[in-house]
């Protein structure tokens, strides 16, 4: 299981939101290369970037921190928030990215995403699947549907999708543990499918649990900043896994 280590971005800041609420907003640190660089010096390989002002502004905004992180580190970087054109992949490509993801974009324009599919794959692009109970959530989860997450994924995944990100809004910041059964449900509907699970770790034993259900990936993001889980735990667990 890959540890997924997060940084999302507000004015080019290394920040944490809870449960998606800009109004909850928590600067941790200023220089988001510094951030970045410890997780490499840690042994971490990949990097779950976020671009919440572009998530807002429904376009692609932080992409000079995507283009300093991916050009003076080594990490493969996913990249979120604001891809919402042709225009905005291509930034975001062109800036080093390796993976996109895209979950407003697949609810709300899905010619488009399934256009980004045929063009680069399913190894390239990540779908977005946060969910409210068991609801798609999009935009910056400001916005609920009434689509069922698993429906919303499956159908997807007929359509070429390997890869999933998938937090459960109502567990995102509040360190108490993440969406097991959400992550169980996925797998059982879609059993070949890379499940990257998001939101609410709290602990090394989360992990540790995550890692028994055989997802692909877990982000990990305020357990970090609040001092749940150290570096150097994410390292050897990393290096077991």
């Amino acid at each position: 299981m890959h540890i997924i280590p997060a940084i999302d971005l507000i004015d080019g800041k290394c920040v944490r939101l809870t449960q998606g609420d800009y109004a909850q907003k928590k600067i941790y640190n200023e220089n988001p290369l510094e951030v970045a660089q410890q997780f490499e010096d840690a042994g971490l390989k990949r990097l779950h970037l976020v671009d919440l002002d572009g998530a807002k502004a429904k376009k692609v905004v932080n992409w000079k921190v995507l283009e300093q992180l991916a050009g003076k580190t080594g990490l493969h970087i996913d990249f979120g928030g604001g891809v919402q054109s042709d225009a905005d992949l291509d930034i975001v490509w062109n800036c080093g990215a390796r993976q996109v993801t895209g979950g407003s974009i697949a609810v709300k324009n899905p010619e488009l995403f399934e256009s980004w599919l045929e063009r680069f794959g399913g190894e390239q692009i990540i779908l977005g699947a946060d969910a409210r109970n068991e609801k798609v959530a999009v935009s910056g989860w400001e916005e609920g549907t009434s689509i069922w997450v698993y429906d919303f994924v499956e159908g997807y995944v007929a359509k070429g999708v390997k890869y999933v990100i998938s937090t459960d809004v109502a567990k995102d910041g509040l360190l108490e543990g993440p969406s097991f059964d959400l992550y169980k449900n996925l797998q059982d509907k879609c059993p070949d499918l890379h499940i990257i699970a998001s939101g609410g770790v709290s602990g090394m034993a989360d992990l540790e649990a995550l890692a028994e259900q055989k997802v692909f990936g877990v982000i990990v993001g305020k357990a970090i900043y609040e001092g749940r889980v150290t570096l150097k735990e994410l390292e050897l667990f990393q290096s077991r896994n």
